[in-house]
């Protein structure tokens, strides 16, 4: 019997997709919503494969970041304060978007998952990076083991509004950990560390909620674009610290408005 190779092949270019767009302030959600769209992977167990996939994404930063990690668990088990303060402000930047996904996971499921809010998102969101850039205040924090409480709160609620498909978690809590006065560095590796529960969670929730539609063919188009996810994502995280520390964030900007600027002109949205 021929295996049909087509929707491997589909889950291999998503999981590329996801591990490449995950951790930059583009959206990867948006890109797996938008090329999805494109290949016409569509259906419920598509979409819980969408969220999945980015624990590939996850696996790749306990890599790379592994030995502080470590270092941050056994610290909190030997009563460290300073890594206590890490896992704190980890946690409490996390606590925000679990409650509030939690509480509109059908909604934004049902409404906000559609290529014009994706779109709009992205544009949207270019110029709000424009405007940070320009904004941005001198740094204060040069570390998350000195984020106080209140910071790494306030960082959460801001990764809120990456609940809606398009604006990008990292982006967000980027851009408000900046505005906030946390420098460069130390805010996209904030963003890198509070996804891991963030996503987690998020992927945990999505298969409990959706095990009735799981079969044995979408197990294993999940390990295929897990895969992905995970090799591409290793490429990004060893990069864009390095690379926004020296350019900025706002060539992601500019990203941002041609893909969704195109994406309304491709899909019939400027015309009506």
């Amino acid at each position: 019997m021929l295996i049909d190779t087509v929707p491997y092949l589909e889950a291999l270019l998503l999981g590329i997709v996801e591990g490449l767009t995950e951790f930059l302030p583009v959206s990867s959600t948006g890109h797996l919503i938008l090329v999805a769209e494109f290949l016409g992977f569509q259906g419920q167990e598509q979409d819980v494969f969408k969220v999945v996939i980015q624990l590939g994404a996850i696996l790749a930063i306990l890599v790379v970041y592994f030995a502080k990690l470590w270092r941050v668990l056994l610290g909190v088990l030997a009563g460290d304060p300073a890594a206590w303060r890490f896992a704190g402000a980890i946690l409490l930047a996390f606590l925000p978007a679990a409650v509030i996904g939690a509480a509109a996971h059908g909604f934004i499921k049902s409404v906000l998952f559609s290529p014009l809010v994706v779109s709009v998102a992205l544009i949207v969101g270019g110029f709000a990076i424009i405007a940070v850039e320009r904004l941005v205040p001198a740094s204060r924090w040069h570390a998350v083991e000195e984020f106080p409480p209140l910071l790494a709160l306030k960082i959460g609620l801001v990764q809120c509004l990456a609940l809606v498909p398009g604006v990008s978690r990292s982006g967000a809590t980027i851009l408000g950990a900046l505005m906030m006065g946390v420098d460069r560095r130390t805010a996209a590796e904030f963003s890198f560390f509070v996804a891991i529960p963030t996503m987690l969670g998020a992927s945990v929730y999505d298969v409990y909620k959706n095990l009735d539609v799981m079969t044995l063919d979408g197990v294993w188009l999940i390990a295929v674009g897990f895969a992905a996810a995970f090799v591409s994502a290793l490429l990004v995280v060893k990069t864009l610290v390095d690379f926004v520390a020296r350019y900025g964030f706002t060539p992601f900007a500019w990203y941002r408005i041609v893909v969704g600027s195109a994406m309304l002109v491709w899909f019939g949205f400027l015309a009506g």
